[in-house]
């Protein structure tokens, strides 16, 4: 019964509707000895795109455009392992290692043969980011905030590489948006008959992300959001999709874990670490705000590279300001110290100032009296001389 019944719902879905979505017929292009993928281009694009886009809100932030730049040298290598560790991982152990294996040790390497997770690239680029965020002097709960809608945006650009690729659709469909698949490719589900039609939730999920863009850039114009809740929000907001996709339309090959795919777990987690996030964010930013803290500049500006400062921890940084506050405290008391000194000097030299007057006065007085009795013997009548030369 229930295989005339799956017959049915089978044979109901093969029928084309009206409209459907195509598929491409070539998955990358041929330059010399050069296999250029359409897949690799797509997260080409929204790496530039994200690029781009964070570079106008970290400068809006306060920040150097140039600085994001310097830490996407960082971030993306580690988002690329990330990607390809989370696929060998997690997605499919199974053909790497044990005995369904491909027997060639170095598999997991060949990135180029396909295999990546959005997942670990983001979780890995991120330490990356803050890794890079210490060594220039910026802070990263800030930059985290700036590039979160860049990083949504250059995902719903990277999940047109599986419309090209032919892979990871959904279940089947007579809706008139339904993805044809074509009949020979490897990623068709022989359990269904050719010209069947799948749910495009790469379509889904690249709208999905889009549209969270523009909420994280909507939402932070806005006001609404302190200090590290973009993040935050950018991360449960993605999860949520993520977890319908996964748990209702997806159909592809995954590992299983208590009846789910492994997937299901993933962003489930990323959904309960966003809202945690998202919560905690909000109740630190509160707690700064009621006590009067402001936060800090986005950036240290003028200050010279330091790796070796990398993984100091924030008790030093305390300590540093403790410090500082001590300093400043002496620096006070030196200043009064000084004022006190200056007085004195200033009354002393008062003092000094009036005695000089006093024996200038004396002394003006005296020459006074000298000048007079000189002027008086001056005035005194000549005695008459007689000269005995005659004038001739």
């Amino acid at each position: 019964m229930l295989s005339l019944v799956s017959s049915a719902a089978v044979s109901a879905v093969s029928s084309v509707p009206l409209a459907s979505i195509p598929s491409p017929d070539v998955s990358y292009i041929q330059v010399g000895p050069l296999r250029i993928h359409f897949y690799a281009l797509c997260i080409l694009a929204g790496i530039a795109v994200c690029l781009w886009l964070s570079g106008r809100r970290w400068a809006q932030m306060g920040g150097t455009r140039e600085r994001v730049y310097d830490v996407a040298m960082w971030a993306i290598p580690a988002g690329i392992v990330g990607a390809r560790a989370y696929h060998v991982l997690i997605t499919d152990p199974g053909s790497y290692f044990g005995p369904k294996a491909s027997g060639d040790p170095l598999a997991f390497l060949k990135i180029w043969e396909g295999g990546i997770g959005i997942m670990g690239a983001v979780s890995v680029g991120a330490l990356g980011a803050w890794y890079a965020c210490r060594r220039y002097h910026m802070n990263f709960a800030a930059f985290a905030d700036a590039v979160a809608p860049g990083i949504i945006l250059a995902q719903a650009f990277g999940r047109w590489g599986n419309w090209f690729n032919q892979e990871l659709f959904g279940k089947p469909t007579t809706l008139p948006w339904g993805l044809q698949i074509d009949a020979n490719s490897p990623n068709f589900p022989s359990q269904y008959p050719a010209g069947t039609l799948f749910h495009p939730t790469f379509l889904y999920e690249s709208l999905w992300n889009l549209l969270g863009a523009f909420l994280l850039i909507y939402l932070g114009k806005k006001g609404v959001l302190k200090l590290g809740q973009t993040l935050w929000l950018y991360v449960l907001y993605y999860g949520v999709g993520r977890l319908f996709i996964e748990a209702f339309l997806r159909i592809d090959t995954s590992e299983m874990l208590l009846g789910l795919r492994i997937h299901v777990w993933t962003a489930g987690l990323l959904v309960v670490l966003g809202l945690t996030g998202f919560i905690v964010a909000g109740v630190r930013a509160s707690a700064k705000a009621a006590a009067g803290v402001t936060d800090g500049p986005v950036e240290e500006r003028g200050t010279a590279e330091n790796p070796s400062d990398v993984l100091e921890t924030g008790s030093k940084d305390a300590a540093e300001d403790d410090a500082a506050s001590a300093g400043e405290k002496a620096d006070d008391k030196k200043k009064a110290v000084k004022k006190t000194a200056v007085k004195k000097t200033e009354n002393t030299s008062n003092v000094s100032s009036a005695k000089d007057i006093s024996k200038a006065k004396a002394a003006n007085n005296s020459a006074a009296e000298t000048s007079g009795e000189a002027q008086g013997r001056l005035s005194q009548p000549k005695k008459e001389t007689t000269d005995d030369s005659d004038g001739s």
